[in-house]
């Protein structure tokens, strides 16, 4: 058989053969509830510990009346981009809020997260430039490296050692170098150590940007994030973040210097050539941001949780992937097998959660989101259904 007597989509059905036989396929599980502790999938209630909503905001009836007045005054969507005809605003005003909140001199919105982290890196850095980034990068971080074209390093899991090694060796040989890693990473629960990895940066001249998409909500005071709680506000970096998780809502930002941003919004390209964030969104995450300032009890609930979780999961003798506190726990799993019956497994159970397999993390994880919303007897049933699955822990 030729080249042309092939048919251009066979090699489709041999590559979802391959997905099955790793165990790697996934499925789509539709949830026709609120968003909650508690939620419907399908027909069937269920405990949900597989939600990024830490402080119970996405379903919150303030933000739910945000949006809807902003779509009565503007409509939906934006319907351009912010260069052309889709600014408002109400984008602006929640640049500001985000900038203020941040300790920024100033921030630009994005349609979402990814597309603030992806754009800014692609924007940051170039052919003769390099990215040193964390092994355990959100793909939002690798694939922005990628279109960079910029040399690309990576440095095992936060290992600053590891990372002073790539720098002596590469740094020199480049123009202009990045430093990415997340904050909280979305995948095992750990915090990146930033202050060191800031004094490496300085050292090495280094740009640093920071994914605060978990962290945001979490830590610091009025919950804006890792670089506050740490002392780096006034240090210089980039910082990336959403609306999506702790905030409830959609979107991405990036905050910094006045000229960080005014050099992003002729630069990065998912801004300059994307349609705006929707106007519900937009107007649903600077009443979040607001909401977490006047509420500071709802990021206290959301800590007594995560220690309550952890203290049971240890006493109940399950293993814990981070020695690290966050809403972000993890159990290892012994193979992507096991992983693959037991999602379905705990769901028949009566529990949704997050199991993580190969190729998005190294080895398979069972990934438990914990919320301010949730109760001690939601955390106690958790640890009661997870017992009941001892033999699959890793």
């Amino acid at each position: 058989m030729t080249v042309a007597q092939q048919h251009p989509y066979q090699w489709l059905e041999q590559a979802l053969a391959t997905i099955q036989r790793a165990h790697w396929q996934r499925t789509l599980k539709p949830i026709t509830s609120p968003p909650g502790p508690v939620v419907t999938v399908g027909e069937q209630r269920v405990l949900n510990f597989a939600s990024n909503d830490y402080l119970g905001l996405a379903g919150d009836e303030r933000l739910v009346q945000a949006a809807t007045q902003a779509m009565q005054r503007y409509g939906v969507g934006a319907t351009g981009s912010r260069l052309l005809s889709g600014h408002r605003d109400l984008h602006r005003e929640l640049e500001r809020t985000v900038a203020q909140w941040k300790g920024t001199e100033d921030a630009l919105v994005f349609s979402s997260g990814y597309a603030a982290c992806l754009g800014t890196v692609v924007a940051l850095v170039g052919r003769p430039d390099a990215i040193f980034q964390d092994a355990y990068n959100h793909s939002c971080l690798q694939q922005g490296a990628k279109l960079s074209q910029a040399q690309v390093y990576a440095y095992r899991h936060n290992d600053l050692a590891h990372l002073q090694e790539l720098l002596q060796t590469h740094r020199p040989d480049h123009r202009r170098a990045l430093i990415t890693t997340e904050s909280l990473f979305s995948m095992d629960g750990d915090c990146c150590p930033l202050p060191e990895l800031l004094d490496l940066a300085e050292r090495w001249g280094c740009m640093v940007l920071v994914d605060e998409a978990h962290g945001n909500g979490v830590f610091g005071e009025q919950g804006a994030g890792w670089v506050q709680a740490t002392g780096c506000q006034d240090r210089p970096l980039v910082q990336v973040g959403n609306f999506s998780k702790a905030l409830g809502s959609m979107g991405g930002y990036v905050a910094g210097r006045h000229a960080l941003i005014a050099y992003l919004r002729h630069r990065a390209p998912t801004w300059v050539y994307s349609t705006g964030l929707s106007i519900p969104d937009t107007a649903a995450a600077l009443t979040a941001i607001g909401i977490l300032k006047q509420e500071p009890q709802r990021q206290a609930q959301l800590w007594r949780n995560i220690h309550d979780l952890r203290a049971q999961l240890t006493q109940a003798g399950l293993p814990l992937l981070s020695a690290v506190p966050s809403p972000i726990v993890c159990l290892p799993l012994r193979d992507t097998e096991t992983a693959a019956q037991l999602e379905p497994a705990l769901l028949q159970a009566g529990v949704l959660a997050g199991v993580v397999r190969p190729p998005t993390v190294p080895t398979s994880r069972l990934r438990l989101s914990v919320t301010s919303s949730h109760t001690h007897d939601h955390l106690a049933e958790l640890v009661r259904v997870l017992a009941q699955f001892s033999g699959v822990y890793g």
